[in-house]
């Protein structure tokens, strides 16, 4: 039963597929059809193959799934158009501008401690085990990642705002 299907695959699935994609216009959409429509064969293979023509079988089969793929993204459609759009996402804050702009000047190993820590909760113990790191390099990342936002940040800070930079050379001239 085997063999009769695989050769029974053999000599039609070339010409399946080029059915699917004339009907798709989409080659892994006509992949998939015709991958779901052997899959339906297989299971009723000892009744097929007793067919005249078995490819007209499976020919029928993808037309009818090809149907029912366009049927489906007519109701999408319809539902996305009847569909209110969605409000538009506020812009982030100016404390997440820099604080991204500040993560990405960090290395790799730093970023993923500081995320997996703050942002996910995760121990030190547990990012140690995902990371394949002994805890005391965990410690380590988290360590030189908050050092380095920290120095990254006031950097960006004083960028951002002149006047405070200013300031703080005019103190710095003061102090000799």
């Amino acid at each position: 039963m085997t063999d009769d299907f695989d050769a029974f695959y053999r000599d039609t699935s070339r010409r399946l597929v080029r059915y699917a994609y004339g009907l798709t216009g989409d080659p892994v959409e006509a992949q998939d059809l015709v991958q779901e429509a052997y899959a339906r064969a297989w299971q009723r293979w000892r009744r097929l193959s007793g067919y005249e023509e078995p490819e007209a079988w499976l020919r029928l089969v993808v037309s009818r799934l090809s149907a029912d793929r366009w049927r489906r993204l007519g109701v999408r459609r319809s539902r996305a158009a009847a569909d209110p759009p969605p409000a538009p996402a506020a812009p982030p804050s100016e404390d997440t501008v820099l604080l991204v702009r500040a993560m990405r000047t960090l290395p790799a190993a730093h970023r993923r401690a500081l995320t997996l820590y703050y942002l996910l909760d995760r121990s030190v113990g547990e990012i140690a085990a995902e990371t394949g790191a002994s805890t005391g390099t965990v410690k380590s990342w988290l360590s030189r990642g908050r050092a380095g936002l920290a120095a990254t940040l006031g950097t960006l800070e004083a960028a951002a705002d002149p006047a405070s930079a200013a300031g703080a050379r005019k103190g710095a001239g003061h102090a000799h």
